[in-house]
């Protein structure tokens, strides 16, 4: 890195009312360091994409998301394609990519080892989904992409009670939805290397996984997925039961969950999802943890990559 573009998230984390003191010292360490570092404030939602698509016009060469997995979902779709690495630095709540790159929690610390790290091309996944005005949007992704209950938990979060709770708050409405949500099925159709006609399953919950391991409480929640597979690895609830779901989750976080017809880990090329015949249920789409909108959707893997910048020692 010689010349970088620091974008962060003033509103992001559970500490948000010190993050100008922390940017001030992250970009004081990557200037001790002799790296030409300038901070961008993000302003308003998408404006992240925006500030980061004007840094690779203008010659840098590494854009440093400074935030959560939201603030690098942002400034992701602006270099998905191009040779201007993405950097984290992890300032929000659950921090999933940064925890898999081995980061840890600390930004200046995650500087110092971003110092040593090398830009890997790396496969980016990509989800396609209906907004809310009807017409057919689609993102690029890196931690994960799902259709369901966890899209449905998203949405749910308040903004500022996660700043005052922080991951709290996510264990607090995962509760709710457990206790009170139908759990709907929807149409799934796997199209899996060597089948010539996709296979259909009915399912409840969809997750398309492109780390490995999650930190904190999930840790490695799809053994086998990887930032560099260059297929997807899914996971899919083939039930309706709040048994099947609890068991699975408290299997996860002890580091002992197995799959079964119910819960099955499967690889694809590609996954194409949409409401089951009469249902009216509306069913939400993530990715990266940001809701993006309802069935129908599809999830691949996009033909375009992403330069990521990977510390030495790193196992993503």
């Amino acid at each position: 890195m010689r010349r970088v573009a620091l974008i962060y998230n003033p509103a992001s984390g559970q500490h948000s009312g010190g993050r100008a003191s922390q940017v001030r010292n992250v970009i004081a360490a990557l200037r001790k360091a002799g790296i030409e570092a300038e901070a961008l404030e993000t302003h308003a939602p998408g404006s992240g994409k925006s500030l980061a698509l004007a840094a690779s016009r203008q010659g840098y060469d590494a854009v440093l998301a400074c935030g959560g997995d939201g603030t690098v979902h942002e400034a992701l779709q602006a270099l998905v394609g191009t040779k201007v690495a993405l950097g984290v630095i992890p300032l929000g709540t659950a921090n999933a990519l940064a925890q898999n790159l081995g980061l840890g929690r600390d930004p200046v610390k995650a500087v110092r080892v971003l110092l040593n790290a090398e830009p890997i091309e790396i496969p980016v996944g990509r989800i396609f989904f209906q907004e809310a005005n009807g017409a057919q949007g689609w993102r690029y992704f890196t931690v994960a992409a799902g259709i369901g209950a966890d899209a449905l938990l998203m949405s749910s979060m308040d903004p500022v009670m996660k700043r005052r709770l922080g991951y709290a708050l996510y264990m607090i409405e995962a509760f709710k939805i457990w206790v009170s949500h139908p759990f709907p099925l929807f149409d799934a159709a796997f199209s899996i290397s060597g089948n010539s006609e996709p296979r259909v399953e009915q399912v409840s919950q969809l997750l398309a996984i492109r780390i490995r391991s999650f930190g904190g409480a999930l840790g490695v929640f799809a053994p086998g997925a990887t930032l560099h597979k260059k297929d997807l690895s899914l996971v899919a609830f083939k039930t309706r039961s709040r048994f099947h779901y609890f068991r699975f989750l408290l299997a996860t976080i002890a580091g002992h969950q197995t799959f079964s017809r119910a819960i099955e880990l499967l690889d694809a090329d590609f996954v194409e999802c949409r409401p089951a015949n009469g249902s009216k249920s509306k069913v939400f789409v993530e990715a990266d943890g940001e809701v993006l909108g309802t069935l129908p959707a599809r999830i691949e893997v996009a033909r375009e990559t992403l330069m990521l910048l990977i510390p030495p020692g790193a196992r993503p």
